[in-house]
């Protein structure tokens, strides 16, 4: 059995990279940047009003000013604006040779003549310039970030429409287990559900990933080997939960090293998720993760989630806040990290949940986040700051 922090070291040091494809813009939210997009026009690509009124020359603010054309937005001005001229301009339409200035509509009067006057005691230049947020050639977006609605808009705007992206890790997922239905079984005696394969489908699309469900491998070895062959031939990662602690059926471990996974480790000193698995095969990462649905969540979320991230290119951190316990928190046993869901209270404080164990999933919905506590540590005072990982 070897810390979690060692596990957590072997995983990311055994990253693969999942490569890249090209895809359009529009598809790309949540698809990590894998190249440095440019832009390929000035923004604003010209001098452009910011608000609708009329451009003029600040010099002839004060005097009377004859209105020589209205501008919409997508025309082109006709006229150059001279001396005591203005012109009607609405928004985003360019701003005539000539006119250094916009006075808002609203600071300003028609008289009976016709004749613009300015009302006002003050006005901003309301003119974005050419160039002035981006020059053509520069650089918008970096590689290695994970694609936002924003960025989508940007790169519209600099007509970069095909993007370059990580290939999403193709994710397989077996569950191993003669006791496991599926959801839309009614279990008979001894039998549950099977929550662990959706769990971890879920999971992994919200990583970044494709999921790809192989079904319940029964315990009988050689449809275990069949079912774990085909996976590591078609994906990039393997995650089979169940068949991995030391009861007679759990044979996982054997037939991962009949497949040719080299096991780099069997056991991970983290409460829950204590038989973990991990190896690395000549096509896939591998995870044997528990089969209780609390422990395959913890991991899952602790180690494979940042694995997924890391082989896409981008360095995921969860969220972490700082907060004081709510009330104190003890435990019996401390060999291993303990991990404790927590709700965060009306008044900003964290409490541990009503949890029964590693097979009570249904805590889960109900907290926000978890807290560790190191191995040797029993107790969290109340009051005493701890850091909450949203989860």
């Amino acid at each position: 059995m070897i810390a979690f922090e060692e596990a957590y070291r072997i995983v990311m040091n055994s990253v693969v990279s999942t490569g890249t494809e090209k895809i359009r813009f529009e598809d790309s939210l949540n698809r990590i940047l894998r190249e440095e997009v440019r832009s390929d026009t000035d923004m604003p690509p010209f001098d452009k009003a910011t608000v609708d009124g009329f451009a003029i020359r600040k010099q002839d603010i004060e005097n009377e000013l004859e209105i020589v054309e209205t501008i919409p937005a997508g025309s082109v001005p006709r006229k150059h604006i001279g001396k005591n001229q203005c012109s009607r301009i609405m928004t985003g339409a360019p701003v005539p040779e000539g006119a250094d200035c916009v006075l808002m509509v609203e600071d300003t009067i028609v008289l009976p003549s016709g004749r613009l006057k300015f009302r006002g005691t003050f006005t901003k230049e309301n003119i974005a310039f050419r160039a002035e947020d981006v020059r053509k050639g520069d650089a918008v977006l970096e590689p290695g970030r994970k694609i936002k609605p924003q960025d989508i808009a940007v790169m519209a705007s600099v007509g970069h429409t095909r993007v370059e992206v990580s290939r999403k890790p193709v994710t397989g997922i077996i569950s191993s287990g003669s006791e496991l239905v599926e959801p839309g079984e009614l279990p008979g005696l001894s039998q549950i559900r099977n929550s662990n394969s959706y769990q971890l489908m879920a999971q992994a699309e919200r990583a970044g990933a494709d999921g790809k469900y192989y079904g319940i491998a029964r315990d009988d070895e050689e449809a275990t080997y069949s079912v774990l062959l085909r996976a590591l031939a078609e994906c990039d990662l393997v995650l089979i939960s169940g068949g991995v602690s030391m009861g007679d059926f759990d044979f996982v471990p054997k037939v991962l090293e009949r497949a040719g996974v080299r096991l780099l480790f069997t056991r991970v000193a983290v409460q829950p998720g204590k038989p973990t698995t991990f190896g690395v095969h000549e096509k896939a990462l591998l995870f044997g993760l528990p089969g209780n649905p609390v422990s395959s969540f913890m991991i899952f979320e602790l180690i494979t989630r940042p694995l997924i991230s890391r082989m896409m290119g981008f360095d995921w951190t969860p969220r972490q806040i700082s907060l004081p316990m709510k009330s104190t928190f003890t435990r019996r046993f401390s060999e291993r990290m303990s991990l404790i869901p927590v709700i965060i209270t009306e008044d900003g404080m964290a409490q541990a949940v009503d949890y029964h164990g590693s097979a009570h999933i249904t805590a889960l919905p109900h907290s926000y986040g978890i807290i560790s506590l190191p191995a040797g540590v029993t107790r969290v005072e109340k009051g005493e700051k701890v850091i909450v990982r949203q989860i």
